[in-house]
């Protein structure tokens, strides 16, 4: 278990030997205040920060890893625990204790990661959906992608936008064990965190009204602006600063998801809806009226076009982390890792698919 510490930390405990000495010296020799290895210098980017270790003042002989806490800036932050590689067992493993890893998940040297588990938050339900161990030992070639994309889905809808960061932090942490050849590390595993609700973006649902029978111009919105629906789609020709705002991108998945829902309720009525952005105490207000007969007919794709063909650095100013965690089983070695780089590449496919399909 990991535990809360008062000034913000997480604590886990120290394994027993040779496991829990091997992680508090991995951490040791990265976090080096004199460390001047450029690889293990740009390896810190992808950890949780490392503050020492920590023992209770009842307890004193109880040693813990204190950590940063990746998830102590989320609301309701959404929790995925995969681990990386062809092989879950170190060099040095026993024939039994390979046989018994082998066991738990026969398709690791194939697929190259495992879903250890996730816990994800549904707008919809204002609840958490949770899967342990044995849902990601139960998925298969076949069902691994689906069985991935319950973790980016928010219960009205696919998060694309997490995806797409979650794919460029990959990327990155890929770039780093191409280029390096002093580490390999087994059993060890990525957490990704990312924001449930819409902590930035708040859409109250009392700021949305149904009017029957009301009929709005076709591509008309409430402030004068025109959104064009056709393949070459824009939003918002102009705002009050004369620019397009950047905050359009971390609104629209919530603002699909609201269309979407209400609009299955009514069949011919118009949508009113207001979003506020209180990011940063920039207060951007837009008040949009778009006709049902569009919601039924092209305007949803469209607005899943508008994210889609936003510039790579706007999809990956969704609010996700991607860290690599545990290192009981990091090693010495004078190779590149080919199993952890294996089970990386499949694991980027496999999210490059759930957002292409």
């Amino acid at each position: 278990g990991i535990l809360q510490h008062p000034d913000g930390t997480v604590l886990k405990q120290l394994q027993p030997p040779p496991r829990g000495p091997r992680e508090q010296e991995f951490y040791s020799k990265v976090y080096d205040p004199d460390c001047c290895d450029n690889v293990l210098l740009e390896l810190r980017k992808y950890l949780p920060k490392y503050f020492g270790v920590w023992s209770p003042p009842t307890a004193p002989n109880d040693t813990y890893l204190k950590l940063e806490d990746v998830t102590r800036k989320f609301n309701k932050p959404c929790i995925m625990d995969v681990k990386i590689g062809q092989k879950s067992y170190d060099p040095y493993a026993s024939a039994e204790k390979i046989q018994q890893q082998v066991s738990k998940y026969p398709l690791m040297e194939e697929i190259g990661f495992l879903v250890l588990g996730m816990r994800v938050y549904h707008i919809s339900s204002d609840s958490y959906e949770t899967q342990n161990q044995h849902y990601g030992r139960s998925l298969t070639k076949e069902t691994v992608k689906d069985g991935i994309s319950k973790f980016f889905h928010s219960g009205y809808c696919l998060r694309k936008d997490v995806v797409a960061a979650s794919i460029q932090k990959i990327e990155k942490i890929l770039e780093w064990f191409e280029g390096q050849t002093q580490l390999n590390f087994y059993a060890s595993s990525l957490l990704f965190v990312y924001e449930g609700s819409c902590q930035a973006t708040t859409v109250r649902l009392s700021d949305v009204t149904l009017a029957e029978k009301r009929v709005v111009p076709k591509g008309l919105l409430s402030g004068g602006d025109v959104l064009e629906y056709n393949n070459n789609i824009h939003v918002l020709n102009s705002t009050e600063n004369g620019k397009i705002e950047a905050s359009v991108s971390k609104s629209l998945s919530k603002f699909y998801a609201l269309h979407k829902k209400a609009c299955s309720k009514r069949h011919h009525s118009q949508l009113s809806l207001k979003v506020e952005n209180l990011e940063q105490d920039n207060v951007w207000k837009s008040s949009t009226c778009i006709a049902q007969e569009h919601l039924n007919g092209n305007v949803l794709p469209q607005l899943e076009k508008v994210y889609y063909h936003m510039p790579a650095e706007t999809k990956e100013s969704a609010n996700v982390e991607v860290r690599m965690i545990d290192f009981a089983h990091v090693f010495p070695s004078n190779a590149k890792d080919e199993g952890y780089i294996y089970g990386l590449k499949n694991l980027i496919t496999v999210l490059q698919n759930i957002l292409d399909n």
